[in-house]
């Protein structure tokens, strides 16, 4: 896959774009790569025009000016979109990735067909949580980024399930991520507002994707809210990061979704 630079009121957006038809956008988690999605594009490119795109600060976009958020992030994407001349699309988002997906359908929802959270909660942090974010910005200062993602991305993946090949390519693209990039998300998500009235209040179609063995987001954070718009997927001995853990699953629930 070639990757494609976009220019964004200053800020560089590298994304992909694959496949033809109806338009979907992938948003990644947090310190991750629009190749996070590689095993999971070529499925769904047999049907949709799929758009993955490097989120600010990470792979190879760089970061707008000013104090990070997720509200600047989401503007970002959606002046993407809007480069793109992509008009109404389907927006999913990992982790990270689905916290900008909610501050975009808070903000821009009549850009929206449907939208989904994979791996992702529209809860605030906790103060526990936010005092791990000073943490982590701490040790990526004292020990580098490579120290940081050794840490980071073993956990992001089930316990007991054997995924060595994967971790090492989630780790590869962690290393890639500039310090600067990681610390403005860390900030931007210990600063994130609550969004749970986005999905309460929300008619568009919405997917919500967990794994039941995910150690940083639970279950029932993932699952807060029910309704007739809303489809609930829980992917069995996933951890966090089931385009890796089950792309085949994740790609056909997707789909699935997206043709209903």
């Amino acid at each position: 896959m070639d990757a494609k630079i976009k220019n964004v009121n200053g800020t560089a957006i590298s994304y992909y774009d694959e496949g033809t038809g109806e338009p979907l956008v992938l948003l990644h988690g947090f310190c991750g790569s629009k190749d996070y999605w590689a095993r999971v594009i070529p499925i769904l490119a047999e049907d949709f025009r799929v758009i993955a795109v490097d989120l600010p600060g990470h792979g190879g976009s760089s970061l707008p000016a000013g104090d990070p958020s997720i509200e600047k992030m989401a503007e970002v994407i959606k002046g993407a979109i809007d480069e793109l001349g992509l008009g109404k699309v389907s927006l999913f988002g990992h982790s990270l990735g689905g916290y900008v997906t909610l501050a975009f359908a808070e903000s821009y929802e009549e850009k929206l067909k449907s939208f989904s959270l994979v791996h992702s909660t529209a809860s605030p942090d906790s103060e526990e949580g936010k005092k791990g974010r000073d943490i982590a910005a701490g040790k990526l200062d004292k020990e580098g980024i490579k120290s940081f993602i050794e840490g980071l991305v073993p956990k992001l993946f089930a316990p007991g399930e054997k995924h060595p090949e994967e971790i090492q390519m989630a780790k590869e693209i962690g290393y890639r991520t500039s310090p600067e990039g990681a610390k403005a998300a860390l900030k931007a998500m210990k600063l994130r507002a609550d969004r749970s009235h986005v999905l309460k209040s929300t008619k568009l179609p919405l997917l919500l994707v967990a794994g039941d063995k995910d150690q940083i987001i639970p279950l029932e954070k993932s699952f807060a809210v029910e309704g007739p718009n809303i489809k609930q997927v829980n992917i069995k001995a996933a951890g966090h990061m089931s385009m890796y853990e089950a792309p085949e699953e994740l790609a056909e629930n997707i789909r699935k979704f997206l043709k209903e």
